[in-house]
C-alpha cells in the first residue's frame, strides 16, 4: 500500500484531491494535514509512520511548504522523503527555489477533476528511483 500525504489549508483542495485519489486503482492510504505545522509535528514524532509521498501546497499560513521542505531535507530522518509541491503557483522563481531546495517534483494545481485526476495517477506511478537519479530541470516540473 502506498501511503501518501497531502499538506493544503484549503479544504476544498483538499477534498478534491481525496475524492481522486479515491477514484484511483492504486490501493494508497491518504492522510491530510492542513498547515505545515501540522505535517512537522507528525513527521518528527518518535513513532511517525513516514508516507512514500508527500504532496506539499507552497503556500499555506503558519509554515509554508518551502518551510516544511527545508525542514524537511535538513533532517537526517526525514530528508529521503519524496516531495511533490502542489501549489496553484507557476512563478518560475517558486519552482527554482523548491527544485535547488531538494523537492522531488513540481506540480500545478489542476483546475478539474479529471486533470486531477491523471496527474495524481501519474505521480504515482512514477518509478522514483529512476526520476530521482535523472532529477534536471525538465524533469521536475510535471505537466500533463
Amino acid at each position: 500500500m502506498l501511503r501518501v500525504f497531502l499538506t493544503d489549508d484549503d479544504e476544498d483542495d483538499r477534498l478534491f484531491f481525496q475524492e481522486s485519489i479515491e477514484s484511483i486503482d492504486i490501493e494508497t492510504e491518504l492522510v491530510l494535514f492542513e498547515n505545515g505545522n501540522e505535517l512537522m509535528s507528525y513527521l518528527n514524532a518518535d513513532d511517525a509512520k513516514l508516507p512514500h509521498l508527500i504532496f506539499l501546497d507552497l503556500n499555506m499560513p503558519i509554515k509554508n511548504g518551502l518551510e516544511c521542505l527545508k525542514e524537511i531535507k535538513n533532517s537526517d530522518k526525514l530528508k529521503d522523503l519524496l516531495i511533490a509541491i502542489y501549489s496553484t503557483s507557476s512563478s518560475e522563481k517558486d519552482i527554482e527555489t523548491t527544485f535547488v531546495n531538494g523537492a522531488n517534483i513540481y506540480i500545478n494545481k489542476p483546475d478539474n477533476f479529471n486533470s486531477l485526476k491523471t496527474s495524481i495517477e501519474k505521480v504515482l506511478k512514477i518509478n522514483w528511483q529512476y526520476h530521482t537519479s535523472n532529477l534536471n530541470r525538465e524533469t521536475f516540473l510535471f505537466r500533463i
